[in-house]
């Protein structure tokens, strides 16, 4: 398999490969661009068809975290590390250690976090071998002390994001009666579900779990549809909190959705969809500005922690999309484009 000629490698500075016999481990590093700083992201499992798949989706998700990072004004560059294996069979500590050494053989160039297919206890682990580990230092909340565990951040910055792209797109403040399909109720998902609920908004969930589901259901009253159907449904966001590539040639034309805007990475198949889209009059909130909260979380984790200081920057995400609006609307351009433009200008200035 080609990777230089791949449509996804984009100027990624450095992939590894990676491999350990005893623990089973086949992993791939990808750092992207580490111009503003060392390249964090987090560190995914996940059962991949084909190893190229598995790569494709390194190195989509490596680049980014470069241009979350640049949007959200960090000063961290852009990677991610992907482990071909099914989380809840194939993961074992033999196996985060190898991936730990393999982590620390980079010297620091990529810092892990958790992600799809790992937690907080997996990067505690990986912190016994190797510090280049992110996102596991319990933080002050609302409620008390939580985990390392980013997901709550995304999932407030995503919903600051749904007010900006409501208030762009349908001229309201208010989220009460707001009909929205979240696609995955995972540890992201129900939490953005459980604020949209709390702000009056009505629920139509999916997943492949069907605990999650239910959860949603019994809990917040949450109609359960089904994983192919979510897409039709009659609502006025479409929010995707699971895999990429959702937003694709099948998909686009069953939207009913003026608004799409979730917690997911990579929702565009490819960046033309991004153009389908906006002819279809759907406005777009570009996934990797939407969902930075939880790399903002841990970027003060960093520099050291002030929940204050914390809310304000995740705040800054709803300033942050309606630049984005209102350049895309002046310029009639598609709002990824928008924001890939001003995340290069400071990344690479």
């Amino acid at each position: 398999m080609a990777v230089f000629s791949l449509s996804d490698f984009a100027d990624h500075e450095q992939v590894v490969f990676c491999s350990d016999d005893k623990s089973g481990l086949k992993a791939i590093i990808a750092v992207h661009n580490s111009n503003l700083g060392p390249a964090l992201g987090g560190c995914r499992m996940w059962a991949y068809a084909s190893e190229e798949d598995a790569v494709r989706d390194v190195l989509r998700l490596s680049r980014g975290m470069t241009y979350k990072s640049a949007m959200a004004n960090l000063k961290l560059g852009g990677g991610k590390a992907v482990v071909i294996g099914n989380p809840r069979l194939d993961k074992t500590p033999q196996l985060l250690q190898a991936l730990a050494r393999a982590i620390d053989r980079l010297n620091g160039r990529y810092i892990a976090a958790e992600d799809s297919g790992t937690n907080v206890a997996d990067m505690k682990l990986m912190r016994q071998i190797t510090p280049h580990i992110a996102g596991i230092e319990d933080k002050q909340s609302d409620v008390g002390m939580r985990s390392g565990d980013p997901s709550p951040a995304t999932a407030y910055g995503t919903f600051v994001g749904i007010r900006a792209a409501v208030k762009e797109k349908l001229g309201r403040d208010s989220l009460d009666g707001l009909r929205v399909a979240l696609q995955g109720v995972g540890n992201v998902g129900f939490d953005l579900a459980s604020q949209l609920h709390a702000a009056g908004a009505k629920l139509w969930v999916a997943d492949v779990h069907p605990e999650q589901v239910d959860r949603a259901r019994d809990e917040l009253a949450a109609t359960v549809v089904g994983v192919e159907e979510i897409y039709a449904q009659d609502v006025d966001v479409f929010a995707p909190c699971a895999l990429g590539a959702v937003l694709n040639d099948k998909t686009i034309p069953q939207l009913k959705a003026p608004i799409i805007a979730g917690a997911s990475n990579n929702q565009l198949a490819e960046t033309r969809h991004g153009v389908d889209l906006m002819k279809r009059g759907i406005l777009y909130a570009p996934d990797y500005v939407i969902n930075a909260g939880g790399i903002i979380d841990i970027y003060h984790e960093r520099i050291g922690f002030d929940r204050d200081a914390l809310i304000h920057h995740i705040d800054g995400i709803y300033d942050n999309l309606m630049e984005i609006f209102d350049r895309a609307r002046q310029e009639q351009r598609p709002t990824g484009e928008v924001a890939d433009v001003i995340a290069e200008e400071r990344f690479r200035r």
